[in-house]
């Protein structure tokens, strides 16, 4: 699924499951609280944070696909083609970064 197909899928879910978008602060705050999760997991799991148990069940592909599902939404509501942004943001790093962390020494 490319992301254009992923906003359009957000968006009839919306429509059929969800009612309406949640305001975009409320959303932002949505966003906070799953990279939070994520977050979580990272630093339990490949931190050097101890790993509750209540946390070795999480599922950090679903914690992250609920950040994506989140974002999708902030760029359907404000009218963002996220595709093509991402497109525009991988070449501007593209050129922007080659050189730099190719010359980097700490990635060596």
């Amino acid at each position: 699924m490319n992301i254009r197909n992923a906003q359009q899928a957000v968006d009839n879910w919306i429509k059929d499951h969800g009612v309406r978008y949640f305001n975009e602060l409320t959303n932002m705050a949505q966003l906070t609280e799953e990279v939070g999760e994520v977050a979580r997991i990272i630093a339990r799991r490949y931190g050097e944070q101890s790993e509750k148990d209540s946390d070795k069940d999480k599922d950090l592909g679903e914690e992250l696909a609920d950040v994506v599902f989140v974002v999708l939404c902030l760029a359907n509501q404000t009218g963002i083609d996220l595709e093509a942004a991402f497109d525009k943001k991988l070449d501007k790093k593209a050129n922007r970064d080659h050189d730099r962390h190719h010359n980097n020494e700490k990635l060596k």
